[in-house]
């Protein structure tokens, strides 16, 4: 009777039934997101943003998840709709996506040659700003624009790096004497009727920043929607596996997450390269919506752990509270803060540099693909590595120094492959750095947080550095360029790898007892204790122990 029930509870929690349903639903996840993701702010180059305005449209999508993630995630455990929300999340970002293509392009004249051999390509010397400030205005409004732009092709200085500021600043005077021109003429409109003011506000704005404004609100739904998805099935797999004692199996995932977003962004880039002519980056976002949609199906077979509605925790707090009082835990925390602040600068503009040097979205999501793999082909190297450095704090120096070198070798890239050593050492850089940063979370953590350290340690890399980063990276590619974006970018990242070796150098290190260790310690205690009751015995005992081995003579 024992033996019928143990095996239909072997039925019943499939273990590996529920890792190959959790690997498909991460692959297809992360493949579509490869898809698109790393090609966005490609996208909005090409509609005729500026850099700063690329950089706040991310900064927002980064910032908006370190609010709302947190907070879908408690209100999903409290109602127990993990998978409503893991449907409901799938369905309405694979359709708020595609409102992206219902803006007009304003691209660069060089992409136009890809499908025309008779136009000239983008000089690989120009940057972006130049091209879209003053090619939007002529598309929207030419007939506004076009008294203006007689003045200013006779002022317009040779095409170098150290013009954008002069180009961008008469492009912003144009639209700025046309934005007066249409305010004094509403005027009389806002007196008679004031519920119009704010309708004649957006009227009164150029045609790029209408576009700006809407693709952010467009960007806030779809971050809104996507958001919830990635809490949701790793919190309902891993309560899944934690009451079979299955645990051990959670870590796969991340294979297949990594093997998912390398199939995306290369599969997509030779996807549109081949097919640019006839339907241009249209590609990347359809593909996008197709995995989503076919992501519903093992969504809806993911096996979930439910329970009963639960009052919200505080493991958010008590993980604060834990790196707050290490100080080799802080550490760790201001460089994932750096270190996000890096990936993001890093993941916005490489793109729009590699463009700049004649790469097509061939070169690109191969590139991005080759990181994805080094990365995933890092950890059975980590343990080695780690012991051979006799600590794992030494191997987030690392990681730092890597990420440093990667940056500088981005400002200096000469031809579309040559990014591919770059993206061998990111892959490295990375995969250092998340194991690092695993390792400190056992350090810290106290039993049953876990979790929530790590998930600290990862939103204030993903969301708080990346959305820091986006801001900041944005406009010193409006100011400056790429190039000395990636330059700057660094030399900060080497200066604090040495800061980094001094502190850990001198700050002792702390470490808590996990519970299995205090689980041995007690064990040892308990035999310590019989071990003195057995004294007297085995001193009676030791003269005939040395002399003959102990039988037992049967009756």
């Amino acid at each position: 009777m024992l033996k019928k029930g143990a095996m239909q509870k072997n039925k019943q929690w499939n273990v590996k039934g529920a890792m190959r349903l959790a690997a498909a639903f991460h692959f297809l996840h992360s493949c579509g997101s490869g898809c698109l993701l790393p090609f966005l702010t490609l996208y909005f180059r090409h509609l005729g943003l500026t850099p700063t305005m690329t950089g706040l449209i991310m900064a927002s999508k980064h910032l908006l998840a370190l609010v709302w993630r947190p907070i879908s995630n408690v209100l999903t455990r409290r109602y127990d709709k993990k998978r409503t929300v893991l449907v409901g999340s799938l369905v309405s970002s694979a359709l708020v996506v595609l409102i992206l293509l219902l803006f007009p392009s304003a691209g660069l004249k060089g992409e136009s040659g890809r499908c025309n051999a008779s136009q000239p390509s983008a000089s690989p010397t120009q940057d972006g700003v130049q091209f879209t400030t003053l090619q939007i205005s002529p598309q929207f409004n030419a007939t506004a624009y076009s008294a203006d732009r007689t003045a200013d092709m006779t002022e317009r200085p040779d095409e170098d790096n150290t013009e954008y500021t002069p180009t961008l600043v008469r492009s912003n005077t144009t639209s700025s004497v046309r934005g007066v021109r249409s305010l004094k003429k509403s005027s009389h409109q806002h007196e008679e009727n004031p519920q119009a003011e704010f309708l004649g506000s957006l009227k009164v704005m150029d045609v790029q920043h209408q576009m700006f404004f809407l693709i952010l609100i467009v960007m806030g739904f779809w971050e809104f929607a996507a958001v919830p998805l990635e809490w949701t099935a790793d919190d309902g797999l891993y309560e899944y596996l934690d009451f079979v004692d299955a645990t051990d199996h959670h870590s796969g995932v991340k294979f297949w997450k990594h093997l998912g977003a390398a199939v995306g962004s290369a599969g997509v880039g030779i996807l549109v390269t081949s097919l640019y002519c006839l339907t241009g980056t249209m590609a990347e976002f359809f593909s996008y919506t197709v995995l989503m949609f076919l992501t519903v199906p093992a969504a809806a077979l993911l096996p979930l752990y439910l329970r009963k509605r639960e009052r919200p925790t505080r493991g958010g707090f008590k993980a604060l509270q834990l790196v707050h009082g290490n100080s080799q835990a802080l550490l760790c925390a201001v460089t994932v803060v750096l270190t996000g602040m890096t990936s993001s600068a890093v993941s916005d503009f490489l793109l729009w540099q590699m463009q700049d040097h004649d790469a097509t979205e061939f070169h690109m999501g191969v590139s991005l693909a080759l990181a994805s793999v080094t990365q995933l082909g890092f950890t059975p190297l980590a343990g080695h590595l780690a012991r051979f450095l006799k600590y794992h704090g030494w191997l987030l120096v690392l990681a730092v120094l890597s990420l440093s070198l990667q940056c500088l070798y981005y400002s200096f890239l000469w031809a579309p492959w040559a990014v591919i050593p770059a993206q061998i050492l990111a892959g490295f850089g990375t995969g250092a750095l998340w194991w690092s940063v695993a390792s400190q979370c056992e350090d810290v953590a106290t039993p049953g947080t876990e979790k929530t350290v790590l998930r600290l340690f990862e939103a204030m890399s993903l969301e708080l550095g990346a959305g820091l980063g986006s801001l900041t990276s944005g406009f010193v590619v409006q100011k400056f360029g790429v190039k000395v974006l990636f330059q700057g970018t660094a030399v900060i990242l080497a200066l604090w790898s040495v800061v980094l070796t001094l502190l850990k150098w001198k700050i002792p290190r702390q470490r808590r007892i996990n519970y299995s260790r205090l689980l041995a310690d007690m064990s040892e205690m308990s035999e310590s204790e019989s071990e003195q009751e057995k004294d007297w015995l085995e001193t009676a005992l030791e003269g005939p122990r040395q002399n003959s081995k102990w039988t037992i003579d049967k009756p």
